[in-house]
């Protein structure tokens, strides 16, 4: 985000770079990137003749380099947009050419979705030389949250770590479809507002007390009502919560919580930085400690595994996934 920031610093303050290779897998960054060239780098009366979009299903490598070896009309650059440009990689290498003579009155962005350059490559190294050359990394889960926060707080929001965690488990780590429904929000919130899981129910269509994250608060509790409440919901709504869902994320909680017992230094602290989690929620791996000493961590761990496999189907292709679910929570609880 930092390194975004910086990039959008420097356009606007007119130090444009010849070519901008955006590359990676979470395509939020390399659009939103693009979009500010797009409406930042020409004034609006110049992009008529100075601006075209391009996609690389519609053009070849020798149809870009001669768009962008043009010069300006009436303008001190022209900008030359080249969306979907992974559709070229079987020939991106051929760039090279342009990239060792660039024209200096050009701005060539291309966004090169879900792939990456060969490092050690060519047309790499002459990119990096006189451009810029960005990657767009996948964020992990754990990461998403803090994320959430940021961009809310760079709009004057906040959000209670709750609402974050409904959001991350019901939209995954998708960034594009997150901030569309932070951006919905903001349309009808005040700045200044704390999101709250009330919000997130209300607006978003998540409901704050059948959710996976309470879920795995009950089962760590051994709230064994509450449980058994929201296993049954899910297994009543099973579009909405797919079981597979539910077995990752109990997963990836016992797994964490195996590491928790391994620790030596286990204040807050030290735990919510050696499992990377917000600190608000150490006390729920304190207190699941002490109802799944390590032995049984280690068994509903084996237990998750063979659930995990039957969510998949194989060998339970005629048991609902509502009963499999609720089987998986009995294995857990007793």
């Amino acid at each position: 985000m930092d390194e975004v920031k910086q990039l959008v610093t420097d356009i606007k303050n007119g130090n444009l770079k010849p070519i901008y290779f955006l590359m990676g897998e979470e395509p939020y960054y390399i659009d939103k990137i693009s979009d500010f060239i797009e409406t930042n780098v020409l004034a609006e009366e110049e992009r008529g003749f100075n601006q075209m979009v391009l996609y690389g299903r519609d053009v070849t490598i020798e149809d870009i380099v001669g768009n962008a070896k043009r010069y300006p009309m009436m303008a001190e650059y022209q900008v030359v947009i080249v969306k979907e440009a992974q559709d070229l990689s079987r020939t991106i290498e051929k760039l090279i050419s342009y990239s060792e003579n660039p024209q200096p009155t050009t701005v060539l962005v291309l966004n090169y979705k879900y792939k990456k350059l060969d490092k050690r490559k060519a047309l790499y190294k002459s990119i990096k030389k006189i451009g810029v050359i960005y990657e767009s990394k996948k964020l992990y889960e754990n990461q998403v949250a803090d994320w959430i926060r940021r961009v809310l707080s760079s709009k004057n929001y906040t959000i209670s770590p709750k609402a974050g965690q409904m959001l991350v488990e019901f939209l995954g780590t998708d960034l594009s479809k997150i901030n569309n429904e932070l951006e919905k929000l903001q349309i009808i919130l005040p700045k200044g507002t704390q999101i709250t899981p009330e919000h997130i129910e209300k607006n978003i269509g998540i409901s704050k007390d059948y959710n996976n994250f309470e879920l795995r608060k009950a089962i760590g509790d051994k709230n064994i009502i509450k449980a058994h409440k929201i296993v049954n919901y899910f297994a009543e709504n099973p579009k909405d919560n797919p079981m597979v869902v539910t077995v990752a994320l109990l997963f990836n909680f016992f797994s964490q919580l195996l590491h928790f017992h391994g620790l030596k230094d286990k204040s807050p602290r030290n735990v919510a930085s050696a499992l990377k989690i917000n600190p608000y929620f150490v006390n729920e791996y304190i207190s699941a400690a002490r109802n799944y000493p390590m032995r049984k961590v280690s068994a509903v761990v084996s237990t998750l595994r063979e659930f995990d496999v039957k969510s998949k189907g194989v060998g339970s292709n005629s048991v609902p996934q509502g009963d499999l679910l609720k089987e998986l929570l009995v294995r857990i609880l007793n």
